[in-house]
């Protein structure tokens, strides 16, 4: 590198993290959750969480009666501790009244590919991989679904099939900011996680990329997250039990009951240890896609630039690390990533065609294009798709960070968010969630 080194700073990249050496000339502000405590009872909090949840009765008491439940997690690319949380949640269900053999977990993949069997293994523990019936949903598969009907403002609701007929609907997973949504958990279980394709395409479809409220951390007159509740409410979901992490990836909340009030309480208590608020927008933000296993594709990394732009300067840059071990993500985003060199003519043409599976993440991407000069340090995602990044894309870290510093003038402001997505960072006063 041609500049001096200032400091140091350790990045989420893969599943050990990177170090960067950041040069002098700049004023640097580290955005961080700091203030999310690891739970000094884990085990105790998620005990009280289902024996007194939120809005509604004990699970032991709502198992009662019932023979079977349908248990709606995420992928290997949420680090949900499924290892820590289900076993007291079956213990629930058993003392209940539904035996082994009533449950079933469903690994709530939306679009994304199956889960292999290693991975169901890491991701629910092996005990209970082996013990306990699961499968995965296959949004392509509209015959393994059920039509309820469709939404107040048109969207067709198919729901897979083995969530409706068990006579318990409960959903497990992660509460952190999201994209378009607000915030991930809740009712994201059952949509797009348990939908079919023709559900999902719709709620995908520029009507809901491109409309302003649909943003990270927000979720009032937010349009998605109103038709989300509805198709939750729709396909019977009946408990939650998500939990929010911190930066290590400890456990620092546990929210359990009623799916609306319990996942507004997490929201809250997210929004208060991920909020980083800023006086005014920065020059330029080196971030990243917040480590294994968020950052295993493309696809996943990008969520690091959209939540960036958000406390950028018009024409501001953005530096991301993403490991994307996986490449660049499924066989429809990597057709799309290599048709649009132009991201102004990716947008033209999808406005009024057909939506196509997963053209939402690149359309989200090309909002925060639209608005800054993309650098990237991604060594996962094979060169044939540098020329349609929409951004320069460079080999090692080092020259990542030195094409950055050139591109600036000497005393800009940069923002440092190590743990790229998951630290909510707004330029504003406050942040509603309700």
């Amino acid at each position: 590198m041609c500049y001096v080194v200032v400091m140091r700073a350790h990045i989420s990249f893969g599943r050990n993290g990177l170090d960067l050496e950041l040069p002098e000339g700049f004023h640097y502000r580290f955005l961080e959750a700091r203030s999310a405590q690891p739970l000094p009872d884990a085990a105790g909090a998620i005990e009280k969480a289902l024996d007194a949840p939120h809005g509604t009765v004990a699970l032991e008491v709502l198992a009662r009666g019932k023979k079977t439940a349908a248990i709606s997690v995420c992928d290997i690319t949420r680090p949900v501790p499924y290892r820590r949380i289900l076993p007291p949640l079956l213990d629930r269900l058993h003392r209940g009244g539904i035996p082994p053999e009533g449950v079933t977990f469903l690994i709530a993949t939306g679009l994304h590919r199956q889960a292999t069997a290693a991975e169901v293994s890491e991701i629910l523990g092996p005990e209970i991989a082996s013990r306990y019936r699961w499968g995965n949903h296959n949004a392509r598969e509209l015959s393994t679904h059920r039509h309820l009907g469709v939404t107040a403002s048109g969207t067709p609701v198919y729901i897979d099939e083995r969530f409706l007929s068990a006579d318990l609907r409960l959903t497990s997973g992660l509460i952190e900011p999201h994209l378009m949504l607000g915030y991930s958990g809740g009712r994201k279980l059952v949509v797009p996680g348990l939908a079919a394709r023709e559900t999902i395409l719709v709620l995908h479809s520029p009507k809901f990329m491109r409309d302003p409220r649909a943003v990270e951390g927000s979720m009032v007159d937010n349009p998605l997250h109103k038709e989300f509740l509805e198709i939750a409410r729709m396909a019977g979901q009946e408990f939650i039990l998500d939990v929010a992490l911190n930066r290590d990836r400890d456990i620092a909340g546990v929210f359990a009951g009623d799916p609306v009030e319990a996942h507004s309480r997490g929201a809250e208590f997210v929004s208060r240890v991920m909020l980083e608020l800023l006086d005014e927008p920065v020059d330029a933000v080196i971030t990243t896609g917040a480590g294994y296993p968020l950052d295993l594709t493309f696809y996943q990394s990008v969520k690091g630039i959209i939540a960036a732009a958000h406390i950028l300067k018009p024409g501001g840059k953005i530096l991301l690390f993403g490991a994307c071990q996986e490449g660049p993500g499924a066989p429809e985003f990597r057709e799309q990533l290599k048709a649009f060199p132009d991201w102004k003519e990716f947008m033209t043409r999808i406005e009024k065609a057909p939506v196509v599976i997963d053209q939402w993440q690149l359309e989200k991407l090309a909002l925060a294009i639209s608005q800054a000069e993309v650098f990237y340090h991604v060594p996962g995602l094979p060169a044939e798709y540098y020329p349609t990044l929409w951004g320069r894309a460079l080999p090692t870290p080092s020259e990542a960070v030195e094409a950055l510093a050139k591109s600036l003038t000497p005393g800009s402001t940069i923002a440092v968010i190590p743990e790229g997505p998951y630290v909510l960072a707004k330029c504003q006063p406050s942040l509603s969630i309700a």
